[in-house]
């Protein structure tokens, strides 16, 4: 992927579309994993892609949850308490934001400056209402996690 001049005097810069990388940025996320080529292109073409100052919150605790990210480049430390978690470049989190919009479980903070692919949910929504097969197949592969953490041993 193309690389931006460092920004190092705001804590981010504005969204900007991602184009032809959102779509290989997407389909290696376990969530799209059922989903044919042209279905995740309808997903990408939703996204956009934004560049994060080191320290800067993506998210906080509590916040409305309207946005899911991939991490492009760089690593974020999702703070849960008693065990906090880092998240690096292939990663991604707010799956369950795109389902059901809760509150945000967690603060998201950028550990060096990172680079996230966005997918917002009201764009999301739009394109699972013009093309259902979208989320069918994303069903498919939920319940097919939930199945295999059923399965696990306890």
């Amino acid at each position: 992927m193309q690389q931006r001049a460092r920004q190092t005097d705001t804590p981010s810069t504005p969204p900007r579309p991602l184009g032809r990388d959102a779509v290989d940025v997407l389909g290696q996320i376990p969530l799209f994993a059922g989903l044919s080529r042209r279905h995740i292109g309808k997903i990408a073409s939703c996204a956009s892609t934004k560049r994060f100052a080191s320290g800067a919150p993506l998210v906080r605790v509590g916040e409305p949850a309207s946005v899911f990210y991939a991490i492009v480049d760089g690593e974020v430390r999702v703070e849960v308490p008693g065990r906090p978690v880092t998240l690096s470049t292939g990663d991604f989190f707010g799956e369950m934001a795109l389902i059901d919009g809760e509150p945000r479980s967690a603060t998201v903070v950028a550990v060096g400056e990172v680079q996230v692919l966005m997918l917002p949910r009201a764009k999301f929504l739009k394109a699972l209402e013009a093309e259902p097969k979208i989320a069918l197949a994303i069903m498919a592969t939920m319940t097919g996690r939930l199945r295999a953490l059923q399965a696990a041993p306890a």
